[in-house]
């Protein structure tokens, strides 16, 4: 059985649809993943992905172009040749399956599964109905089980294809020290580890003030941790200005599976709600999660590993999914102190086993 797994938005987006991938993956006999430009690098990572094909979605992308014909064709062909057996679209909750099962209708998809409370008429073989308040991996996984691809129970956490490069160059660690993915703290006996953070989100009114940041760098670094400051080639200013004299600068130096690695081996992530907060759950480590309330934390929360949740949820934003934000003062964020953050980070490491709250 050949399956399509669509998710067409971001990188945060593509790593939960993970756990239900794999859950397609067990029983199919390939996976082909289609995925936007802005999920590629994470699609590249996911076990269970036989192969990829990339197509923006001009009514998902949040930075959409023109709706072209010529596209619309070449989706519609490139599907069609394939031969598919079925297809599952993954969604979030304020998007809709429709536009895409129509044109993998037009390339001869014979079922097609989502979840939709439009009426689908002839669009969807599965008009599936998934409770909103749920981990958004866990509504992927409601999806895949509903069409006859069930998760093992012990295999429903976010995961990514290993091995991961060796990044022992960029942490800081010596040649012969502990290999990438090897454990939190490991090799550090009772001295504390290395902390990452990771200072950029996807959209302003997720991010915490930079001041902030760097604050709690300097506290972190005071505190016995070595400090690693991320992020992409576009926020090295950031970095630079976050990591300062007690941190070290990261920005712009990894790709995707090197960032996979650096968070892997740290004892804590510090972050947004931003893609690397879901890739720092996909390899298992705990996370302080600076979390704006624009979307539900019980939905997009870092999924499956311990996790501090710093902000204030019941601030005048929540719910709004703005991108800037609509408050003076930038309220439920520039409320958390550095001092808030140095001691989750403390929590998280001297209890590396415990459950994951929010």
């Amino acid at each position: 059985m050949k399956v399509l797994i669509a998710r067409l938005d971001n990188l945060g987006d593509v790593l939960l649809a993970g756990p239900a991938i794999r859950a397609v993956a067990a029983r199919a006999d390939e996976v082909v993943m289609l995925c936007g430009p802005r999920g590629r690098a994470a699609a590249e990572l996911l076990p269970g992905v036989d192969r990829i094909v990339e197509w923006r979605a001009p009514w998902i992308d949040p930075e959409p172009e023109p709706v072209e014909r010529a596209e619309i064709d070449r989706l519609v062909q490139t599907v069609a040749a394939d031969g598919f057996d079925r297809a599952l679209i993954l969604t979030s909750f304020h998007q809709s399956p429709l536009p895409l099962a129509l044109l993998l209708r037009l390339a001869g998809v014979p079922w097609i599964g989502g979840i939709s409370d439009d009426y689908p008429g002839s669009l969807l073989d599965l008009r599936h109905r998934q409770d909103d308040d749920v981990p958004e991996a866990a509504r992927m996984l409601g999806l895949a089980a509903a069409a006859g691809f069930p998760a093992s129970v012990d295999d429903t956490r976010l995961a990514v294809r290993e091995p991961l490069p060796d990044v022992r160059e960029l942490t800081g660690e010596p040649a012969h020290g502990p290999e990438p993915g090897a454990g939190h703290g490991r090799g550090h006996g009772s001295r504390p580890g290395y902390v990452v953070v990771h200072p950029g989100t996807s959209v302003p009114a997720r991010a915490w003030p930079p001041d902030r940041c760097a604050e709690a760098v300097r506290l972190l670094a005071e505190a016995g941790w070595r400090v690693l400051v991320t992020g992409g080639p576009a926020e090295k200013d950031l970095t630079a200005r976050v990591a300062g004299r007690d941190g070290r600068d990261l920005g712009g130096r990894t790709g995707l599976p090197e960032l996979a690695a650096v968070l892997g081996g740290a004892d804590a992530v510090v972050a947004g709600n931003t893609g690397p907060a879901h890739l720092a759950a996909a390899v298992g480590t705990p996370v302080v999660s600076l979390f704006a309330p624009t979307v539900p934390a019980a939905r997009w929360a870092p999924y499956g590993v311990p996790t501090v949740l710093l902000g204030d949820q019941q601030a005048a934003c929540a719910g709004t999914r703005a991108s800037e934000c609509p408050v003076p003062g930038h309220p439920c964020l520039s409320s958390v102190r550095p001092n808030d953050v140095v001691a989750a980070v403390a929590g998280l490491s001297e209890e590396p086993t415990r459950e994951a709250t929010t």
